[in-house]
């Protein structure tokens, strides 16, 4: 196929047209793999991913995200048709989508920046092991247990038994042969990896399944368009259920939040226009809304196919939309292809995005500099596995409010002694008239006869109590009164702490600082 020429009104057209094929190449065995994981049929997985880019791909908002369903929701969206069936799915979905709509409407969308980044990558470090350990049970053809924790523990048993079953072999040598293609894939030349690794990881799962006749079974195929079912008036009358709307606040948080944060990653990936945050929460509304009244699978905006698209050179939102348009084409003239796809292919696909998911190196770097946030990541992470999806968002969430509360309010004194300079204490955290003992205490223990110097640069808030006793302070050890060849005796500085008032330090003390001798 020849790439278009770039038209006068379209001038990135050949750029948005070539990696509108790359991105559709990268979604369409995402989009049937988790449907299968999420225990729907495979054909709403595309019908979402068809949602994601003709309706939520022209909206305004970010210009080059690409939304579909997405992994990080296949928790959750298998925990609700089993709780309440695959017809009340739709509902759920499309009054999730009306929440996230009204939430753009009200310019929300950019307090979901205000959440901890620990707590966002614990809950898909959650969702990722989660993901793991169900899609072990399906390479093996075993019915996974319903929970988190059981599927987890549950695991050395269920592959044990797989070992004394040929089918089971078979089929766990088809997801392994999967994981091994995508990630050999990557190491490839870049000719080579133009075309995605999980597409050709597929291909070539189905073709050694067909050649060999291997006992593994596959997508079962009914129909793209026989698919869509529209919410009836039983599935609304699920509303009076508490579960149910515990479910739609779940649903619409939890996909605002991701949205919104794989947007501010993709950002960082290209110089173009910036998201608007509040206008891109209307647009993973609207798609949501019109996914749930099909209902289809909930969709997100998902970083694989967003740096897919960016790193294809899309320039504009063209490049979206044209991959929901060849999505659509598949659906209908190629539907057939899925029944030769082998389910443990999918698998071994949803195995390596689950492992993408957990950010190991991350919790390593946080643990070396920020040992709270590492902590709050694994409690997230062990919460969702161990409780549930929305019970361990709340444990994350409530502690990372504790641990910025703890912060707000600790105190931290350090010295520093120089033998030819002053001696240096700095004061990091709130200070109120609380911790007024505790500097004190500190200042009060430094040696005799030697100039100090207080830094209050890394003050949070100083109160009116503490700026008036350090003066005081500061008077009664060493102020000298002004004259001739000396400076004005010591002030407070603005810069320590947001409340001070603005003054200059005439004796070259640091920003932020009272000095005084011993």
């Amino acid at each position: 196929m020849s790439q278009p020429r770039s038209l006068p009104r379209f001038p990135h057209l050949r750029q948005d047209f070539a990696a509108s094929l790359v991105v559709f190449l990268v979604a369409l065995p995402l989009c049937i793999g988790v449907a299968v994981a999420s225990g729907v049929p495979a054909e709403l997985g595309l019908i979402t991913g068809i949602v994601g880019g003709l309706v939520t791909g022209v909206m305004r908002g970010s210009s080059l995200q690409v939304s579909g369903p997405a992994a990080g929701l296949t928790v959750l969206v298998l925990e609700a048709v089993r709780s309440f069936g695959l017809p009340a799915l739709g509902v759920i979905v499309l009054l999730a989508g009306l929440l996230q709509i009204a939430m753009g409407v009200l310019r929300w969308g950019r307090w979901f920046r205000a959440i901890s980044l620990s707590v966002v990558e614990g809950m898909l470090a959650g969702i990722g092991l989660i993901i793991i350990a169900g899609q072990l049970y399906a390479a093996a053809g075993v019915t996974a247990p319903a929970s988190g924790l059981d599927k987890l523990t549950g695991l050395p048993a269920a592959l044990g038994k797989a070992v004394g079953s040929t089918t089971a072999l078979a089929s766990l040598a088809v997801a392994a042969g999967t994981v091994l293609v995508v990630v050999v894939w990557q190491r490839l030349p870049r000719r080579a990896r133009a075309v995605p690794g999980a597409l050709a990881a597929v291909a070539l799962a189905a073709l050694v399944t067909a050649l060999v006749d291997l006992p593994v079974a596959t997508v079962r195929v009914s129909g793209v368009f026989d698919a869509v079912r529209l919410p009836g008036a039983d599935s609304f009358s699920s509303l009076a259920e508490p579960a149910v709307l515990g479910t739609v606040l779940a649903f619409a948080l939890i996909a605002s939040a991701e949205s919104l944060f794989s947007a501010a990653a993709v950002d960082r990936l290209h110089a173009g226009p910036r998201t608007d945050y509040d206008r891109e929460l209307v647009a993973q509304g609207a798609g949501n809304a019109l996914s749930g009244l099909l209902g289809a699978l909930p969709l997100t905006a998902v970083i694989v196919r967003s740096s897919a698209n960016v790193g294809a050179g899309a320039r504009t939102k063209a490049s979206r939309v044209l991959h929901g348009l060849w999505l659509l084409l598949f659906a209908a003239l190629l539907p057939a292809v899925l029944a030769y796809i082998p389910l443990a292919a999918l698998a071994g696909i949803l195995v390596h995005a689950g492992w993408k998911l957990i950010p190991f190196r991350g919790v390593a770097s946080l643990w070396r500099a920020h040992r709270g946030e590492a902590l709050v990541l694994v409690a997230t992470a062990v919460a969702i596995v161990a409780v549930g999806m929305f019970e361990g968002v709340l444990v994350g969430l409530v502690l990372s409010v504790a641990k910025a509360a703890w912060e707000a309010s600790h105190l931290r004194v350090e010295h520093s002694d120089e033998e030819e300079g002053p001696l240096q204490v700095r004061l990091f955290g709130t200070i109120t008239f609380l911790k007024l003992p505790q500097i004190l205490d500190n200042l009060e223990s430094l040696p005799p006869g030697r100039r100090v110097v207080l830094d209050l640069s890394g003050a949070h808030h100083v109160d009116h109590a503490c700026r008036a006793a350090l003066e005081a302070w500061a008077e009664r050890h060493g102020a000298e009164e002004p004259g001739p060849d000396k400076g004005p005796a010591p002030t407070l500085d603005a810069d320590a702490g947001p409340d001070a008032d603005p003054a200059p330090d005439p004796d070259g003390d640091p920003a932020g600082s009272v000095s005084a001798s011993r």
